[in-house]
């Protein structure tokens, strides 16, 4: 497992809909090109079991579909629900070089309550912002050739396109030009069925 658990957080999500078994989150997976998960099948599974073993989802029977084999069916637990909301808050208020962390967060917020999303973003607006200063002040007061700040002008122009992005998602939100999904919509993001 990496830094970021992209695969166990998106099984999290997907629970926190409704009870699943891991053959129809994958299907979705595929079915919705969630392309930051790699190593599909088997990180998949090898996710259901490490949140299993620790708690984070368990299982709640089995199901059948015509001649196919049998598959356990899982659900989040309290405790699950609680990891899910750390891991994407996480996610979200951290800068990372290793964009995936971001985009796993962005593309399964509509789990989170509209409230608690946009504080999570109006968090990593207020790291951008100090990043994007940072950037600047290196840039006013480093006395080196321009080939030798070139990284900084790019870290600072990344920065500053995702600052305005994610102002431009907050003010979305509070207009309500941003849609939120209703929590009893079957899947993160209100992305439809499997």
């Amino acid at each position: 497992m990496g830094r970021w658990d992209l695969v166990g957080t998106t099984v999290l999500a997907f629970l926190l809909q409704r009870p699943r078994h891991p053959y129809q989150m994958h299907r979705f997976i595929v079915d919705t090109h969630k392309d930051y998960i790699s190593g599909l099948p088997r990180s998949l599974y090898h996710a259901v079991d490490r949140l299993a073993r620790d708690g984070l989802i368990e299982a709640v029977g089995t199901d059948r579909e015509g001649r196919g084999p049998e598959r356990t069916i899982y659900r989040i637990t309290d405790e699950g629900r609680g990891e899910l909301v750390h891991r994407l808050r996480r996610m979200m208020e951290r800068l990372d070089p290793d964009t995936s962390a971001m985009y796993t967060a962005t593309s399964l917020i509509g789990v989170l309550p509209p409230a608690e999303a946009a504080r999570y973003l109006q968090a990593r607006a207020a790291a951008l912002e100090g990043a994007v200063a940072a950037a600047e002040a290196a840039l006013a007061t480093l006395d080196l050739p321009r080939v030798l700040l070139l990284e900084t002008e790019y870290a600072r122009a990344l920065h500053t396109a995702e600052l305005a992005w994610v102002r431009g998602v907050l003010e979305d939100l509070r207009s309500g030009e941003l849609s939120w999904p209703d929590p009893s919509a079957e899947t993160p993001g209100g992305e439809g069925g499997d």
